[in-house]
């Protein structure tokens, strides 16, 4: 039997509705992959809990990282902060077999839609996507302190040892795209991030100051220059696909109960590629 390369993403175990869902996930074979596109918790013991409990199940889990990974809630043991806390769990996710961006990019060609280097990403943001009428980075944040509009990562994401949240992404950005260049060219890529490459699937979000917290405009062609089947992210709790130059891009976010609820109920792991893409 062949597998399956599936996704899914911002678990938020910390709600029990959310954790129920990650107890009762099955591969639907052995050789079933998950990908798991960020925000899985802010507390490395169920961060440690989640992706042990699928690494059991699964043939390979492939992280990358959220933002919300990367808090240093003061409630929890671990107190490590910006760079510190992602090499931490970095060397958690290879004590559980899990692969992370800083490992090299594994090769799918169990199943339908391969052969495919997936590439897990970790670039974070830098403020470039500006709400209208804002010229700097200045501006676009004071434009959102003013609308009520801000991201928990002001106050809970630390940059150490970095000056700012966009020096760390312009460091993360150098990284991956030395790692990218590394991969094998002859293959299609699968580019997995918790952000979306391009701003378009921002311009939905019911607040847009937020998109400041999503994304670079750096990573805009990167689905054309790294020659992506599919562009894999979460963050933004909008399951749904949208196209950029004839490429697939698919938000896998699992959600808040309160906003998968209506829905109908909580979805599963995402296909991530289709037979005819090959």
């Amino acid at each position: 039997m062949s597998g399956t390369l599936f996704a899914i993403s911002d678990l938020h175990v910390a709600y029990p509705e959310n954790r129920k869902v990650v107890d009762e996930l099955r591969p639907d074979s052995p050789e079933d992959w998950l990908i798991v596109a960020g925000d899985v918790s802010e507390r490395f013991g169920e961060i440690e809990w989640v992706l042990a409990t699928l690494r059991e199940r699964y043939a390979k889990v492939i992280w990358s990282p959220g933002n919300h990974e990367l808090w240093t809630p003061k409630d929890d043991p671990v107190q490590l902060r910006g760079e510190e806390r992602y090499r931490a769990l970095v060397e958690l996710c290879r004590r559980l077999d899990v692969l992370t961006p800083e490992d090299p990019y594994p090769v799918w060609h169990a199943g339908p839609g391969g052969p495919v280097t997936v590439a897990p990403l970790f670039l974070l943001y830098d403020y470039t996507f500006r709400p209208e009428g804002t010229a700097d980075k200045a501006q676009a944040l004071a434009a959102a302190y003013a609308a009520g509009v801000v991201c928990t990562d002001e106050m809970m994401l630390h940059p150490d040892p970095y000056p700012s949240l966009d020096a760390w992404c312009e460091a993360r950005i150098t990284e991956t795209e030395r790692l990218l260049a590394r991969r094998d060219p002859a293959l299609p890529t699968v580019l997995v991030n918790h952000y979306p490459l391009v701003r378009e699937p921002t311009r939905i979000l019911r607040y847009p100051e937020f998109a400041l917290w999503c994304g670079t405009e750096r990573t805009a062609d990167w689905h054309l220059r790294y020659d992506a089947a599919a562009m894999i992210y979460g963050h933004l709790h909008i399951p749904r696909v949208t196209w950029a130059d004839g490429v697939r891009f698919e938000e896998v976010s699992l959600g808040y109960p309160r906003e998968w609820g209506p829905r109908g109920g909580p979805h599963r792991p995402r296909r991530v590629l289709r037979e005819e893409q090959r």
